[in-house]
């Protein structure tokens, strides 16, 4: 043979198929648990379910409810996905994962998921003064008119929970 001229290598399906059985080689397989642990979209939903009663104090989140009416689908992926899969996740504690939400949401312009998820950090433990905070930063990332659209709303969230003595109800 002489140099250059190996056919082994310059024939494409062989390369295709040595390449592949490469990779394949270096991709774990997964484990036999992970597959008997897959959820269905009604357990993952459940779940979800089961993590926005904790989040509220027990009771069903109603701006999921009034999706649900309308766009049961859209409610159905939000609760399986977004709460059953996302929020029900290990490595962060509940206020941490608020504090995340809540600055997230400030810093997109997206007021109305702020305020909810600020209500859920309050029933997790997290301070006014500490959202107040979160507020504040959203300044480096965001800007001021999305900090003080989120301090808006958070005024709002805050004024609904702290009824005054003129007899406003939360």
């Amino acid at each position: 043979m002489t140099f250059g001229t190996d056919t082994r290598a310059r024939n494409p399906a062989r390369l295709r198929a040595f390449v592949a059985a490469g990779l394949l080689a270096a991709v774990p397989a997964m484990p036999a648990t992970a597959l008997a642990t897959a959820l269905t979209t009604d357990e993952r939903a459940k779940r979800g379910g089961e993590v926005v009663r904790s989040l509220n104090n027990g009771q069903p989140q109603p701006t999921l409810e009034r999706m649900r009416e309308e766009f049961p689908f859209l409610a159905e992926a939000t609760e399986a996905y977004a709460l059953g899969d996302v929020w029900s996740r290990p490595g962060l504690d509940t206020r941490t994962r608020q504090l995340a939400a809540v600055a997230a949401f400030a810093a997109i312009g997206e007021t109305a998921f702020m305020k909810i998820h600020a209500g859920y950090a309050l029933n997790a433990g997290v301070s006014e003064d500490e959202l107040k905070e979160i507020v504040y930063m959203v300044t480096v990332p965001a800007g001021f008119p999305r900090a003080i659209s989120a301090a808006r709303t958070l005024s709002d969230l805050f004024a609904e929970r702290h009824p005054s003595a003129e007899g406003n109800t939360p």
